[in-house]
């Protein structure tokens, strides 16, 4: 069906957009605070940069990638995540030579090929930020406090952070036998999926969401209880570190994360009210990645926070979005030689910041005060044969019916004024 939009899709009307633009100018200034800067890349990369990046265990890379040939026979996909694109953009670009950390935030569209559900879309967005160059927990605390700071200051109370450690390939490498021993008993009974992964990386089977592996793990061995010192000395340290910034968090040793290139740090911002404690912002560290797509050997560590299920949290928790205020004034014309006036008038108003319109479906008057009516304008400025002689216009004040005659020269200084009025009525009613 041409009219409806692919499976997984969703417009984005103008009546939410106004919600979408709010969150987008929040996290940027958010990120701007915290001394990270914007970067865009490519909607699509190489395909093997995900299947290295994000790991061939994982469910993106198994199950959910949009992967397609292009004309000269390359294997392309539209980017999952963010994190692998960003990463191949520090090396190609070798800001690993620049003063270090390197600080980058992005505002992306993902895409996977997943069942569509309360939140989760096959074309998403997401907000995410990624800090190169710092083995110290003073990063991940920085990282953490970015997202915690941009979700209370938009009002979201019913927040709960979780973090864990998954330690480094040192201590992995013990607790993956442990892990195996534990789960060979079990094996056949756990999903095709988690059988695969048995070999590859058992790990990934503590994060299935089947019902059926989930109840076979609930008692599996935790990583936090395996870490080496090095791991155990930096997990304390991040506790100490949000304690001091005045964060509260849970241990959660269940925290695993879904992506194969996490290291120590995992953490996940969850809310109960877009369901069972749904995952709103998760991210962790990654001290290989880089290295491990052929640039240095400098560690990571990120988030990515989905857009769509923050929106469904601000509105679960009743958190209201202004909309913005609507059009200052429309220019109501009879006649020709008004309607050709208007539009010189039109580039005046405009130019003095102020939102106008006319006019433009040949609606009579009666018609044309109407749709200003509908359209939300604070003014119509109506303009015929008479008013063009005397150089003045009707000045119709459209919340309280009001008029007045204004010359020309007037118009922008009345209209301004009474639109700024009118905006310290409209907050002095939100608050």
């Amino acid at each position: 069906m041409l009219a409806g939009a692919p499976k997984g899709t969703k417009d984005t009307l103008p009546e939410r957009v106004y919600k979408w633009r709010f969150v987008e100018e929040k996290f940027a200034e958010a990120c701007r605070l915290f001394g990270f800067s914007e970067i865009r890349t490519p909607t699509f990369e190489h395909t093997e940069l995900f299947a290295r990046g994000v790991g061939d265990s994982s469910d993106i890379v198994e199950k959910q990638m949009y992967s397609f040939t292009d004309y000269g026979n390359r294997s392309m996909t539209l980017r999952p995540e963010g994190t692998a694109g960003v990463v191949r953009a520090f090396i190609e670009n070798k800001l690993y030579a620049e003063a270090q950390p390197t600080k980058l935030w992005y505002e992306i569209p993902c895409f996977r090929y997943e069942k569509p559900q309360s939140g989760r879309l096959r074309e998403f967005h997401q907000f995410g930020i990624e800090l190169f160059g710092s083995t110290d927990m003073a990063a991940d605390t920085e990282v953490i406090a970015l997202a915690d700071f941009f979700l209370r200051g938009l009002g979201i109370t019913a927040l709960s952070l979780r973090i864990n450690s998954i330690g480094c390939p040192v201590c992995r490498e013990s607790y993956r036998g442990i892990l195996k021993s534990y789960l060979e008993p079990k094996r056949e009974a756990l999903c095709d999926t988690c059988q695969s992964r048995f070999e590859r990386n058992p790990m990934r089977i503590l994060d299935c969401k089947s019902p059926v592996c989930r109840e076979l793990v609930m008692d599996a061995p935790y990583m936090l209880d395996f870490l080496c010192d090095e791991c155990g000395a930096a997990f304390n340290s991040l506790k100490r570190n949000l304690t001091a910034a005045g964060i509260e968090f849970v241990v959660d040793p269940g925290i695993v994360r879904g992506l194969d290139y996490y290291t120590k740090t995992a953490f996940e911002f969850v809310s109960d009210q877009i369901g069972a404690q749904g995952t709103v912002c998760g991210g962790g560290r990654y001290d290989h990645l880089i290295e491990s797509l052929g640039g240095p050997a400098v560690p990571g560590v990120g988030f990515g926070l989905g857009i769509e299920r923050l929106l469904m949290v601000l509105e679960a928790g009743g958190v209201e979005i202004a909309p913005p205020n609507g059009i200052d004034v429309m220019i109501v014309t009879i006649g020709d030689a008004a309607k050709n006036y208007a539009f010189g008038l039109l580039r005046e108003l405009r130019a003095e910041g102020l939102s106008a319109l006319m006019d433009d479906s040949g609606r009579n008057i009666k018609n044309q005060l109407k749709y200003a009516d509908r359209i939300g304008a604070a003014y119509a400025l109506i303009i015929g044969d008479d008013e063009l002689k005397e150089k003045k216009a009707t000045l119709r004040n459209m919340r309280d019916g009001t008029q007045r005659e204004a010359a020309f020269s007037e118009l922008a200084g009345i209209i301004s004024t009474g639109a700024a009025d009118a905006d310290d009525v409209q907050d002095k009613a939100k608050e």
